[in-house]
């Protein structure tokens, strides 16, 4: 944590500079190879990825090991999970205590107990999420679209109403704000695939609303200035013509979404029934898997929603671990549980992929991995005597959880497992970010191998198009 080092500037900096030099060399097109290739059939139509910003600690949610009740004296070392284990849906599978409704719905979901996050030396958030969002390490000269860019360029809209690609919840105003710019974009792909930023759900409505007092007439006169402006205009003559024609793809996509009936109706949550509402209404984030149910109603493609990323707040836990861990457990649990349980009713969780995860887990004693410690970032007394130093508050990358729900995935299944003892790492069957993101891309249809040129070279949606996807995932 702490300031911006040089190293998170220079791979901002860079990324910057791969995403104008792309630009400036033409639109990244698809190869004719690459377009006659066999693809994996697809078993999903729609991805909502359920964003733990800031490590989510496994042993505290859903891979519970030894309980250790808090009592003044405790020695760190014997802490594995401060939360008791409960009982899911499935036998051979628990959760921690406080995720009771996600318990409840774990036949409908499969659990990887081992996703290992990258070797990036030194922990910070902003590059394991950069690397997570994004399947490549920073930083880079060719700047990386997000997986929900790669998605929206390669299959586009279900829906021409509603946008391709959805983020919701994510303030930018937080400190490391351009660390989270850098993979909140669709990179060299460019703009027109860039994901649409709703931070706060409950105010979705007013972003698809023209601006206030502003008529019809007037609103459809300006679009057509604005189509003037990059058709005619000195400043649209300025660009290359695929940048004219990305731009007024991406105006005629606005308008679109901005003059639909339809399409206002899915973003308003006033419209949703009260004993619905209410369900979701934990906070940001539960008003965000609402929004998201909706949007997949109307047809949206990709959506990720998060908990929202701002150092040593919510998930990043390097202080009073436990107690903050009730709290985001609560703002949870009800959600997501619910959010299968609608898509289910109407008959949509098979054709849509959930995906819950995180940057890297967390544990009271390791930072980093076992053979490959980085420097402590928290101070863990010998004596735990005070509750705030109860809970996990290191970042572990030797194992962490990621949850999956519908779009294919086999239900009541767990892969991977972890050791019992600290320091509780994988033992079998480790995930990685390109093997997981190529079980994305499987879901969807979109082989890992899947690339478009960029200065006369491919680049792929999984580095050097070598990720793997988890076949054992999948029904």
């Amino acid at each position: 944590m702490g300031p911006l080092t040089a190293s998170r500037r220079d791979f901002l900096q860079r990324t910057t500079a791969g995403t104008l030099g792309a630009l400036a060399a033409g639109y990244p097109h698809e190869t004719a190879q690459a377009a006659a290739k066999a693809k994996p059939k697809a078993t999903a139509d729609t991805v909502i990825v359920l964003w733990m910003a800031g490590g989510m600690a496994h042993t505290d949610t859903f891979d519970p090991k030894r309980y250790t009740p808090f009592k003044k004296g405790l020695n760190p070392a014997d802490v594995l999970s401060t939360f008791p284990a409960i009982p899911t849906a499935v036998d051979n599978i628990k959760f921690t205590k406080g995720l009771e409704k996600m318990a409840a719905v774990m036949d409908r979901g499969t659990l990887i107990r081992t996703y290992n996050a990258g070797d990036l030396g030194f922990i910070l958030h902003s590059r394991h999420q950069f690397h997570w969002h994004t399947c490549y390490e920073p930083p880079l000269t060719v700047a990386a679209p997000h997986l929900g860019a790669w998605i929206a360029r390669t299959l586009g809209p279900k829906n021409p109403a509603i946008p391709a690609f959805l983020d919701i919840g994510q303030n930018m105003n937080v400190g490391e704000s351009e660390a989270l710019k850098a993979f909140h974009t669709a990179g060299f792909l460019g703009t027109e695939f860039g994901p649409f930023f709703l931070p706060n759900p409950a105010q979705a409505i007013q972003a698809v609303r023209p601006a206030r007092g502003m008529t019809k007439e007037r609103f459809a006169a300006r679009y057509r200035r604005f189509k003037q402006l990059v058709d005619d205009s000195p400043i649209g003559r300025a660009g290359s013509q695929h940048q004219r024609d990305s731009l007024l793809r991406a105006l005629e996509n606005a308008n679109r979404l901005l003059t639909s009936p339809e399409a206002a109706k899915a973003f308003d949550l006033s419209l949703e029934p009260k004993k619905s509402y209410d369900i979701y209404n934990t906070g940001t984030f539960g008003q965000g898997c609402l929004l998201a149910r909706r949007l997949t109603e109307a047809g949206a493609r990709f959506i990720e929603v998060t908990t929202g990323y701002g150092p040593f707040k919510k998930w990043d836990m390097h202080d009073n671990g436990h107690t903050r861990m009730v709290g985001m457990k609560k703002s949870i649990d009800a959600p997501i549980a619910q959010l299968v349980l609608d898509l289910e009713e109407r008959g949509l969780l098979d054709r849509t992929l959930i995906v819950l995860a995180s940057e890297f887990s967390r544990d009271m004693m390791t930072e980093g991995r076992p053979g490959k410690k980085v420097r402590d970032q928290v101070a863990v007394p010998k004596v735990v005597n005070n509750l705030k130093f109860y809970g996990m508050h290191r970042h572990f990358t030797s194992a962490g959880t990621v949850l999956m729900y519908g779009g294919g995935v086999k239900k009541g299944f767990a892969y991977g497992e972890t050791a019992e003892e600290r320091p509780v790492t994988t033992t079998k069957n480790p995930v990685k970010i390109a093997d997981l993101h190529a079980s994305i891309y499987h879901a969807m249809g979109i082989g890992p191998d899947h690339h478009y040129l960029v200065e006369k070279r491919p680049f792929y949606v999984t580095p050097d198009g070598l990720g793997r996807p988890v076949k054992a995932l999948f029904s």
